[in-house]
């Protein structure tokens, strides 16, 4: 008589210990992983996860660059025809769209790449494109941490989800402008998006402005 063989429990692996670790992150936040509660989530014993990670803090910094990974870097590519402009808004769009996927990973990105893989080659593709676009290394660097702390800012927190749906909340004779302030929560969504691209506009308009008037003066 034949014997139907056992299901066998998926190896360990670093992937499947980030993927369970940014579950767990997005659900519950960064206070929730620990490598005792990672082992419980992952049917193993919590010695097993040294032989890919040594403490909590690598298990989170490979989660923040496995969200880093997510951004496309398509249009910093040499073949790519898009222009500095350009590439620069659909980066940021990926950007903050990955990091409102994963909104409890943020706080770790926003101490930089380190030496995180993902992270260092989200800055050398963007760094190297401003660059080769006719931007001097400085101001190139500039643009980068300025970008950087527009993106990550946006993907902090939310302005509309910062105000309560109750309208009793505003009165009138104390906050004669926010009358429509308990609208905002349920279209959170909508007003952060669209206010996280008038900001972007904006900031490269600024750009744009500060690239022709230096490539105006370096033609004198």
């Amino acid at each position: 008589m034949c014997r139907m063989a056992r299901p066998r429990k998926p190896l360990l692996s670093r992937e499947r210990i980030v993927e369970t670790a940014r579950a767990l992150v997005d659900a519950e936040g960064l206070a929730a992983v620990s490598t005792r509660r990672l082992a419980a989530e992952l049917g193993v014993s919590g010695p097993s996860l040294y032989n890919h990670f040594r403490t909590k803090d690598q298990i989170l910094e490979a989660v923040a660059d496995s969200v880093s990974a997510q951004v496309d870097l398509s249009m910093f590519d040499a073949s790519d025809n898009r222009d500095w402009r350009t590439a620069l808004h659909d980066w940021a769009v990926s950007y903050r769209a990955a990091l409102t996927r994963h909104p409890n990973i943020v706080p770790v990105l926003a101490q930089g790449p380190g030496r995180r893989p993902a992270g260092l080659r989200l800055a050398d593709a963007m760094f190297g494109a401003m660059v080769d676009a006719g931007w001097p290394a400085a101001q190139a660097t500039s643009v980068g941490a300025l970008m950087r702390y527009f993106i990550m800012g946006s993907a902090l927190g939310s302005f509309a989800g910062g105000f309560v749906g109750d309208e009793t909340a505003y009165d009138p004779s104390d906050y004669p402008h926010l009358g429509q302030a308990h609208l905002l929560a349920d279209r959170q969504q909508l007003i952060d998006a669209r206010a996280f691209e008038t900001g972007l506009r904006a900031l490269l308009d600024g750009l744009a402005l500060q690239f022709e008037q230096m490539s105006a003066a370096s033609d004198v």
